[in-house]
């Protein structure tokens, strides 16, 4: 049974916050841009990280060139955080674009908007049913 706090898992998490201070503060990269640090996966062995990164952009062709620019900066966005945390082995990371926080504000827009127009509707039909009535 695994333990409910593993090793890798402490670890991700340190990863998660110390990548989100220095995207944020050092990366001087314009084509970064904005970027927020979902979640972090890191493997058994700690040789790789998975970082789900997330972009307030919608159109795909920025999106890639964001990612493009996280990508080249890996190396050096690797040497930073390594020497912020003491571990043995600084896992390799790569860059996963994670779209659930835009699709998240997409589904929750569209249901916004299907609620108003229920309301709007409703309104109309008893504004109706009212002038029928004088």
């Amino acid at each position: 049974m695994a333990k409910e706090f593993s090793r890798t898992r402490r670890i991700a998490q340190q990863l998660q916050q110390e990548l989100a201070q220095v995207l944020q503060r050092d990366i001087k990269d314009p084509r970064v841009g904005m970027v927020t640090v979902n979640d972090v996966d890191v493997s058994r062995d700690l040789n790789y990280a998975k970082v789900y990164v997330t972009f307030f952009e919608e159109d795909p062709e920025l999106v890639q060139q964001k990612l493009e620019a996280l990508e080249s900066a890996a190396g050096y966005v690797r040497s930073l955080v390594a020497g912020r945390m003491k571990l043995r082995v600084m896992p390799e990371i790569r860059f996963i674009y994670d779209s659930s926080l835009v699709e998240g504000m997409r589904m929750s827009n569209l249901v916004t908007k299907v609620i108003n127009d229920d309301e709007a509707k409703a309104k109309k039909h008893v504004d109706g049913s009212e002038q029928e009535q004088d």
